[in-house]
């Protein structure tokens, strides 16, 4: 016990550290629409045109690619036997798992009540749109025949042909078609009140009448916003299962194979995780440059950038757990066709055993950095970790593929693989529209919801109040 009569100082009481803001300072209304309709309403900057040109440059170069794949056939891809996956198919996982992002910081985030969603939540929602039309554009192509590709629907044929369900091809389409759909709707439902406040502010004729026909006649009197709070709840559970979902589905493309290195039951999980993982790190690339080139500092603060850091070295963690499991699990079965896969092919073998290690580098090694609190909130740091991670997700994805088909159960059969310029040249492209897209979403829509930024300001106002009035009391 401690004497009463020592005269040793009492311990210091340490405060709590404060967590950063999720928005600086209590900017009143005028400033908060002043902030977040500029991007709409200032003409285009020279950085936003030269990446605009670049990003349609890129997008011509995909459109060549698509016309000499249609026209001479797959072909021209760098794919044979067995190595009949590839790019197109590493390309396709890698953008689908990027969408992902977007869903959860959108669906499940607005249920868990996370006030550092409401500043991002727009340009997850239109990357998790672009990404997912960049992914449907691989599985058509990679049909051989995409004009044939409405064989893949339930439609009445006078044949009386159907698709075949246990298909992961058919899973696919109804996945990939349910997450574009629920996604487009849910972005676009919390778009219509910007839609109308942009409808009131426009000077232009025709800009009045553009926003006033995708407004839907909002209004914002009260009838409006209960319908509309009611609405997205509603398209909010029902996409928060597309996030575990969708690329459950994916990963089964894989897992219900015979070969070794695709059929593994952890490849649900597994997947999911890589998609959040590669997601956020998508909406941080994209976000922070959107951040310094539109002077959003004070809504996109510092909090939202360690968040979205934190979640990216949680699923690091997971990922790496992944790889654990196929390794030691194909160590322990004492399958030797697994143990070659694994052991052998992927991690000592060439060309493969290169790209896992850089891919582990990039994936669990480099984002370690973020336990630092310096780190995770460096803008610099930020973009540098979700750059090799988005790197390092494509490269997984890849050798996944790989590692079960240059060598497989027979070595007569064995055969590498190699990209062609028209594999690279659709890859770029798709980077290349994706890169035009979000610049076009950026200019005619605002890439924060006002309205929902306003609603935050309002609750932080009244916290601040209920916390300073016992203070201002005392002091009376």
């Amino acid at each position: 016990m401690t004497d009463p009569n020592s005269s040793a100082p009492a311990p210091a009481i340490v405060a709590p550290v404060e967590p950063p803001p999720v928005l600086v300072g209590l900017p009143s209304q005028a400033e908060l629409t002043e902030t977040l309709f500029g991007p709409v309403w200032r003409p285009p900057s020279k950085t936003w045109l030269r990446l605009l040109g670049l990003g349609m440059a890129l997008s011509g170069l995909l459109v060549i690619a698509i016309c000499v794949t249609i026209f001479v056939g797959v072909g021209t891809w760098g794919i044979n036997i067995p190595v009949a996956w590839a790019f197109a198919i590493t390309d396709f996982v890698w953008w689908i798992g990027i969408g992902h992002a977007g869903t959860l910081i959108s669906a499940i985030l607005l249920l868990f009540q996370q006030k550092w969603r409401t500043s991002i939540n727009r340009m997850a929602e239109a990357m998790t749109l672009f990404a997912v039309m960049m992914a449907g554009l691989f599985p058509l192509l990679h049909l051989g025949r995409p004009w044939f590709f409405y064989w893949l629907l339930p439609y009445p044929a006078t044949t009386g042909l159907w698709p075949q369900f246990k298909s992961p091809l058919t899973w696919d389409v109804f996945a990939v078609s349910t997450y574009f759909t629920i996604s487009l709707v849910f972005w676009y439902v919390g778009l219509v009140p910007d839609l109308g406040a942009l409808r009131d502010a426009s000077t232009s004729r025709l800009k009045r009448f553009v926003y006033g026909l995708f407004s839907l006649g909002w209004r914002g009197s009260a009838r409006h916003w209960h319908h509309y709070q009611t609405a997205y709840l509603l398209l909010a559970g029902l996409a928060t299962p597309l996030v575990l979902s969708v690329h459950t589905i994916v990963s089964f493309d894989f897992a219900v194979s015979v070969m070794p290195g695709w059929h593994e039951d952890i490849f649900p999980p597994y997947f999911v995780g890589g998609a959040i993982f590669s997601g956020f790190a998508m909406v941080l690339v994209l976000v922070l440059p959107a951040r310094r080139l539109y002077r959003l500092e004070s809504v996109i603060t510092v909090r939202h950038v360690e968040a979205m850091n934190k979640l990216i070295l949680a699923t690091s963690w997971m990922v790496f757990y992944g790889y654990a499991t196929e390794n030691f699990m194909a160590w322990y079965s004492g399958d030797r066709y697994a143990i070659y896969t694994y052991w052998f092919n992927q991690e000592t073998g060439w060309p493969l055993a290169p790209l896992f290690w850089l891919l582990l580098l990039l994936n669990f090694v480099l984002p370690q950095l973020h336990w630092l609190e310096r780190a995770r909130r460096s803008t610099a740091v930020s973009v540098l970790v979700a750059l090799g991670v988005l790197v390092g997700m494509w490269l997984e994805r890849f050798v996944l593929i790989l590692r079960a088909i240059n060598r497989d159960f027979l070595p007569a059969s064995w055969w590498s693989y190699g990209p062609t310029w028209v594999d690279w040249s659709l890859f770029a492209g798709t980077l290349g529209f994706f890169l035009t897209a979000f610049l076009l979403f950026l200019k005619f829509v605002p890439p924060i919801p006002v309205s929902e930024v306003r609603e935050l300001r309002h609750h932080l106002a009244e916290e601040r109040a209920r916390a300073e009035g016992p203070r201002l009391k005392a002091e009376a």
